[in-house]
């Protein structure tokens, strides 16, 4: 492979990896803050518990995630320098503004996070779990809006090849910007529920946290069952929006090779990008149901990917990567749906759950990693062959001076390094889950503060 194509695949690999860890700290932040607020209502250790427990787990995936994104930002200057010169005025400043006000919060507040309960007041503590979470929102907002930028590019002009910001509010809130962000923010939720209800499945059938594990798997349940459905609603329009703006990914997404109306939904082929067809078909294609899904109407146009010959993604990937997400969203809305049901009939009682169900949950642990890989390969991919859509070539960007035998090198040690991470990560959460006692029990502090107020609730009953 050239040193484009190696460059693309480090890259790739970078992102893919880095972008499992914010897609669990988004939506956990969030969470971890339902925690406190419910220890702080109830004064039940067992949400106590689960707050201790998931602020672990959130601690780990924060600091995989920090050390994986100044990796990728190193490549802009290593791989990707030509990027940076196009369009520096405006990448430069989003991703400035996204440590400035987003990484800041978050890492100045973990600490208090983590460390501070008992030490100091609720009041300051609940402070410190809103701020955390709602930098780790904060900093999803400034990523999506320059990636969305990429993609449906707005508020800007070119003078001698170099792009300036004409309008601030075009280039952050860009036609794709809404449908990204939000997507993303549901993608975040639906990880951190199947995360959620996967690692207190695991500890039910280890015998571990029937305490707090019950309560943690209701929370990732009927979050799950929530927003799956509304992820699904949001995806519509998102396609609505893609194919207004980037008809090629469309028609990669689908495999449709000719400009035609009534367009069939093929479930499954294998799209040739010499012979410009879809070798096989399996099963038969569904007649009109694309251009009803995708334009809302049975008889809908749809530009095939011939309009766009040097312009258009590899239709394979992108093609393939569609159907694996939508496959698992899918799975996840019916796993959800007949697991609430299930442990609602069971009544949320730990010795009450079939274990059927606990291993289904548990094998579904990481399934929301699945689908938003997945759907960032659709998003990534699709886009080419251009950096900015429509605009700068992801050829006309990469380092003239490196070389396929540099990148190649460093992308096996990248991948090697990547691949020993995510598995101690997982080997990790493994054994936090299956040793909670020693993170769910309250310090000194924390019983005794519990005590007090429960004393002077009991007193001023009296």
């Amino acid at each position: 492979m050239d040193a484009l194509t190696l460059a693309r695949a480090q890259f790739g690999a970078n992102i893919s990896f880095h972008i499992l860890f914010p897609t669990i700290t988004i939506a956990l932040g969030w969470l971890l803050l339902f925690f406190r607020w419910r220890w702080l209502r109830t004064r039940d250790t067992a949400w106590l518990g689960a707050f201790r427990f998931w602020t672990k787990v959130f601690a780990l995936s924060f600091a995989l995630g920090v050390v994986s994104g100044i990796t990728m930002s190193f490549q802009f200057g290593t791989n990707w320098p030509g990027f940076m010169e196009k369009v520096g005025n405006v990448a430069g400043p989003l991703l400035g503004y996204e440590v400035l006000t987003a990484f800041f919060l978050e890492a100045g507040f973990l600490g208090i996070m983590l460390f501070g309960h008992g030490r100091v007041s609720e009041r300051v503590h609940m402070m410190a779990a809103f701020f955390v979470a709602f930098g780790t929102t904060l900093s999803a907002f400034w990523i999506l809006a320059l990636n969305s930028w990429m993609q449906t590019p707005a508020g800007h002009e070119v003078i001698d090849g170099v792009f300036h910001v004409k309008s601030w509010f075009e280039v952050i809130f860009n036609p794709s910007f809404p449908y990204r962000f939000t997507h993303m923010l549901l993608a975040s939720a639906l990880t951190c529920a199947f995360l959620l209800t996967g690692l207190s499945a695991w500890q039910l059938l280890r015998g571990k946290s029937a305490n707090s594990a019950p309560r943690v798997m209701r929370v990732g349940l009927t979050l799950a069952a929530i927003a799956i459905p509304v992820q699904m609603f949001v995806g519509d329009l998102h396609g609505l929006n893609t194919l207004e703006h980037q008809p090629q990914k469309i028609a990669a997404m689908e495999g449709v090779w000719k400009t035609e109306k009534g367009v069939p939904l093929l479930l499954f082929a294998w799209p040739d990008g010499e012979a410009r067809e879809n070798v096989v078909s399996f099963p038969v294609p569904i007649p009109g149901l694309a251009s009803l899904i995708l334009t809302h109407d049975v008889e809908g146009e749809i530009r095939g990917l011939n309009e766009f010959p040097d312009a258009h993604p590899p239709v394979a990937p992108v093609f393939w990567a569609f159907r694996v997400m939508v496959g698992m969203g899918v799975l996840m809305l019916l796993v959800s749906w007949v697991g609430w049901f299930v442990a609602r009939r069971a009544k949320w009682q730990a010795d009450r759950f079939p274990r059927p169900l606990l291993w289904v949950l548990a094998g579904m642990t990481f399934s929301g990693w699945v689908a938003t890989l997945a759907g960032w390969y659709v998003t990534e991919i699709g886009r080419q062959p251009f950096i900015v859509h429509g605009l700068v070539r992801t050829a006309d960007v990469v380092a003239p001076s490196v070389t396929a035998g540099m990148v190649s090198t460093s992308l096996g040690l990248y991948l090697t390094l990547y691949a020993v991470l995510i598995l101690a990560y997982v080997r990790v959460l493994a054994y936090m889950a299956s040793k909670p006692e020693e993170v769910l029990q309250p310090s000194v502090a924390e019983v005794s503060e519990g005590r007090k107020a429960e004393a002077l609730a009991g007193g001023s009953a009296s």
